[in-house]
């Protein structure tokens, strides 16, 4: 949690287990086979320090950074975001999930960022995992592996957005 790893090595797997109201979030950038994730834990650091990659405020810029350093050019990113569950029962000013799911899109559009894909929401965890230079991929606690996008391939791979766990 609050972690974030990129590699430009093919055949390299980045996962974030365990995601309830957490988002995993992947950047690609396909063309540089580069790919980058972050388990992103809490839509906004309030100024609190920590890793940058706990914090959706902190998380986009910090894994742009590093995608960059890697050899990804900003304007060819990708996004694919996984998790943002409501995994208890609370009102809607306690839904952490649908809270942090807004925080990073919000950040992503300001960085101007496509979302490409998305498993999001319902009360179930999630797993994501990016395989550098081939799937990325969401698997619902106890369910199959869906393949949101392939990093070598130009299309969209079964991506589903809001889909219900």
């Amino acid at each position: 949690m609050g972690e974030l790893a990129v590699s430009a090595r093919s055949g390299d797997e980045l996962a974030a287990i365990g995601l309830g109201s957490c988002i995993g979030l992947a950047l690609v950038d396909r063309e540089a086979g580069v790919a980058g994730l972050a388990h992103v834990v809490l839509p906004d650091s309030l100024g609190k320090p920590g890793p940058p990659a706990k914090f959706a405020d902190l998380a986009v810029p910090e894994l742009i950074k590093q995608m960059e350093k890697a050899g990804a050019i900003q304007r060819r990113l990708q996004a694919i975001l996984v998790g943002g569950g409501r995994m208890f029962a609370a009102g809607a000013t306690m839904d952490v999930g649908a809270r942090n799911h807004e925080a990073v899109r919000e950040a992503l559009a300001q960085a101007r960022i496509p979302i490409r894909a998305e498993a999001t929401g319902g009360n179930r965890g999630r797993t994501a995992r990016v395989i550098v230079g081939g799937d990325i991929s969401a698997q619902v606690a106890g369910a199959g592996r869906d393949v949101l996008l392939n990093m070598a391939k130009s299309r969209r791979c079964g991506a589903r957005t809001g889909a219900p766990a």
